[in-house]
């Protein structure tokens, strides 16, 4: 259940604020990252793949991973050495995301907290095995969907907490208890499955209704993350949009 199989603009000029200079460390990365320098995706042989944004990213900028695992994605968000896991993939993707974990700099043993987007066996299938790897990292799961996650003591979070200085956002629809992962300082969101993007990172589509418990809640939580502050968006499900995600997720509610 939950295999909804759905499937880089440069960062315009803009007056360079801190605020815009934190998202270009993040995009500039991306950048280079396509040329092939090194950073974290896996495709789906498990084998590292220049997408996402390199290791070594400083001071307290999160910087993102991917780990493709063919139709569905993982995501690890590093920041000063510590690490958050987004999700697990389908049973088996543990050593890929371990994988990512090393090609972005660290180690499963500096995941601070693994965060699942909701309940669905191609985003929590491998949380046990990566709970195993990463002792003493803190799982965490939206409240009503933490029932479904197999492991005890996961932590129920709600809309408005935070989990290493990242925003949880509250977005139920694809699932009772789907949250969103969101970093104000560069507006980095990770979606989930509230949203789904195209194969190659230029789209901002919504929810799959055929994969999704309630189609009006999902989208009223689509016009909730039209609300934030959003330049970078990743996906469960498509390629990254890592510039100008904002502009297509408001064309998206219009």
């Amino acid at each position: 259940m939950g295999q909804d199989d759905t499937g880089c603009a440069e960062p315009a000029m803009t007056p360079l604020t801190r605020r815009r200079m934190l998202r270009l460390v993040l995009q500039g990365g991306i950048g280079v990252a396509l040329l092939g320098a090194a950073c974290t995706s896996t495709e789906g042989d498990g084998e590292p793949d220049p997408v996402g944004t390199p290791a070594g990213t400083p001071g307290d900028t999160w910087s993102w991973h991917r780990t493709d695992l063919g139709f569905v994605s993982a995501y690890v968000l590093v920041r000063a050495g510590e690490a958050v896991v987004v999700d697990t993939g389908v049973a088996g993707s543990e050593d890929a995301i371990v994988a990512t974990l090393e090609a972005a700099g660290v180690a499963a043993t500096d995941v601070s907290d693994v965060i699942l987007t909701h309940r669905h066996d191609d985003h929590i299938g491998s949380v046990e095995a990566v709970a195993s790897l990463a002792p003493g990292a803190t799982l965490h799961a939206g409240a009503d969907d933490v029932a479904r996650v197999p492991l005890d003591g996961v932590r129920a979070l709600s809309g408005g907490d935070r989990v290493a200085g990242l925003d949880i956002v509250a977005t139920p629809g694809h699932t009772p208890g789907h949250i969103s992962v969101h970093d104000p300082a560069t507006g980095l969101l990770v979606a989930g499955d509230a949203l789904n993007g195209n194969a190659d990172g230029t789209a901002v589509l919504g929810p799959n209704p055929d994969f999704s418990a309630d189609m009006d809640e999902a989208e009223a939580s689509v016009r909730v993350l039209a609300a934030l502050d959003v330049d970078t968006i990743l996906f469960g499900h498509g390629a990254p949009v890592v510039s100008g995600a904002g502009a297509l997720l408001q064309d998206l509610t219009a």
